[in-house]
This record gives C-alpha cells, sequence and structure tokens, in this order.
C-alpha cells in the first residue's frame, strides 16, 4: 500500500485500482504531516497563476491537466501568484520555507530569465512549460510547444488556398514565443519566394489587431497570420482571410480558424518530466510538442 499512496508512478495501475479500492472501503486517509516526516517530501508541485493575457485566459486549460496529471502521480499543485520575476523569486523563499514544495513549474519564460537560474544555482527540481529562450546551455527539462511549426502551417494552408501576399500581426520585439511564431509564417514565405515584409508589431489587444490589419490590407495583404487570438479577433473585422493562434473557446464561437495547443499533453509531459527527475530516474531533457490547425472558414481570395 505504501507505494501506492507515496509512490504509484512506480506501481502497475491494475495493482494500484486494487489497492485504491481496499483503501477506500477500509476508511483509510493518509496523513500528509505523517508522510512528510517519514519521507521528507511534501508531494506538492509549485506553479504560479497567470494572469490574462490579450484579454483572454488560454492557462486555465494548462493548469487543469497539471492538476490532473500531478494526482495521478500521487501529487497536488500548490498555486501561488506574482507580479514579476523578482517578487516571484520572493514568492519560491517563502513557499519553500512554509510549505516545502517538492518541486515548481515554471511558465511564461523569457529571455534573460532569472528565475530558472535562482532554482538551477539551488538545485531545486523544476520544469518550465516554455524553453530556456536564449539560454544554450539551460540543462533542466522543459516542454513548450512549437509555434514556428504551428504558423508555418498556418501560412501553408493560406498559400494553398491562393494567398500570395500574407502579412503577420505580432507582438512587440523581444519576446520569445512571439518571434517563434512569426519565424514560422517569414520562413515559409521566403521558400516560396514570396514577399515577407508584410508584418507589424502589436501590443496584443483587439483594437491593436484590426489597426494592424488595415494597415496591412492597405499594403496589399490579402490574409493574416496572427500571433494570438487576440489579435486575430481584431483583424477578422477587416478581412475574413485569418489565422489565430491558441484556439480558445472565443475563436471557435467566432468562426475564426486558428492553432490549438496541446496543453494537457504539455502539462501532463511536465509532471513526467518533473516526477522522473524527483524519483531520480533518467529523464528527457525536453519536448517539443507541435500545435493543430484548426480550420473553420474557407480562407480562399
Amino acid at each position: 500500500m505504501s507505494n501506492v499512496l507515496n509512490s504509484p508512478e512506480v506501481v502497475k495501475e491494475e495493482t494500484r485500482q486494487r489497492v485504491l479500492a481496499a483503501v477506500e472501503s477500509l476508511g483509510y486517509r493518509v496523513s500528509a504531516a505523517a508522510r512528510q516526516m517519514r519521507t521528507g517530501r511534501s508531494r506538492l508541485l509549485a506553479v504560479r497563476i497567470e494572469t490574462t493575457q490579450d484579454g483572454m485566459n488560454v492557462f486555465d486549460r494548462f493548469l487543469h491537466g497539471l492538476t490532473e496529471s500531478a494526482a495521478r502521480s500521487g501529487y497536488r499543485v500548490l498555486l501561488y501568484t506574482a507580479t514579476g520575476d523578482e517578487n516571484e523569486i520572493e514568492t519560491f523563499d517563502q513557499l519553500l520555507g512554509e510549505f516545502e514544495p517538492d518541486g515548481f513549474v515554471l511558465t511564461s519564460t523569457h529571455h534573460g530569465d532569472p528565475r530558472a537560474a535562482w532554482l538551477a544555482e539551488r538545485d531545486l527540481p523544476f520544469v518550465s512549460f516554455g524553453r530556456p529562450w536564449g539560454a544554450s546551455e539551460a540543462t533542466h527539462p522543459w516542454v513548450d510547444v512549437n509555434g514556428a511549426a504551428g504558423t508555418e502551417a498556418a501560412t501553408r494552408h493560406l498559400i494553398d488556398a491562393g494567398h500570395c501576399r500574407i502579412g503577420f500581426i505580432g507582438w512587440e520585439p523581444g519576446s520569445g514565443v512571439g518571434d517563434d511564431r512569426r519565424t514560422g509564417w517569414s520562413r515559409t514565405l521566403g521558400a516560396e519566394g514570396l514577399d515577407t515584409g508584410l508584418a507589424l508589431e502589436t501590443d496584443g489587444s483587439p483594437a491593436a489587431g484590426r489597426a494592424a490589419a488595415l494597415e496591412l490590407v492597405e499594403r496589399g495583404a490579402t490574409a493574416l497570420v496572427c500571433v494570438s487570438d487576440s489579435v486575430a479577433l481584431g483583424a477578422l473585422q477587416v478581412t475574413r482571410a485569418v489565422v489565430g493562434f491558441d484556439d480558445t473557446p472565443v475563436a471557435a464561437a467566432v468562426g475564426l480558424t486558428s492553432l490549438g495547443q496541446p496543453l494537457a499533453e504539455a502539462a501532463a509531459r511536465c509532471v513526467e518530466l518533473l516526477t522522473d527527475r524527483l524519483s531520480g530516474r533518467p529523464t528527457a531533457s525536453h519536448v517539443l510538442l507541435s500545435p493543430t490547425l484548426v480550420i473553420r472558414k474557407d480562407p480562399r481570395p
């Protein structure tokens, strides 16, 4: 029973279910405090609650998947908030003193991210949902979605529909995720000998997306690839041949073609990589997942 309750990842699923049924029938309840004293493990994985991005929150699906995957491995998710990198590092220190989480899941990674360096310097187990942008020597495990592959598929879809002047509406420069998504668009157009100059950067809002779309259409763009669904909603007010990114419920409601991220799988792989490290098992260094193009409108000119 000990392995089932404390290290379920090492037990066959059939055995685990049989033991759990017996535990339920006996009314047995685990004492988390006693278990932590005995094993030195809290069975807690800490992750920050993300703020709404671009007016839409796609992080909820990742968080839901993380909670489910952690539970299957015998862990609980400890949520916290932070207002910036330095505040989050202060929160790490506070959580370690008060709750002693076994590991951390970092999100929204970016260039020069000090959070990963802080955890690595202290040899604290963690995984990041997001690449270590610009840190070629980073050794921590990470999971990410291949944004360039997504926008490449979106651009190819528009080319196949007959468009040869395809614009891109992105975020302000310096965003690892935004720059990655722009790369797929420009690489695909370049391979076809098409114009890669129809691109504008925005603050990510629908209003900015609409303004950028107006300018790009005036410059001759007949279709647009957007860095997010929020930007795409603004662009959709200007032209119908638009592809967004994130496949939010709003995109489905308005019939917007968009790129869906496999957030449940990403969450599961984050838990897998982190719990492998916590258990001392050999683990992959990183996992790069592909988004899926969800087509809802005919983009032909």
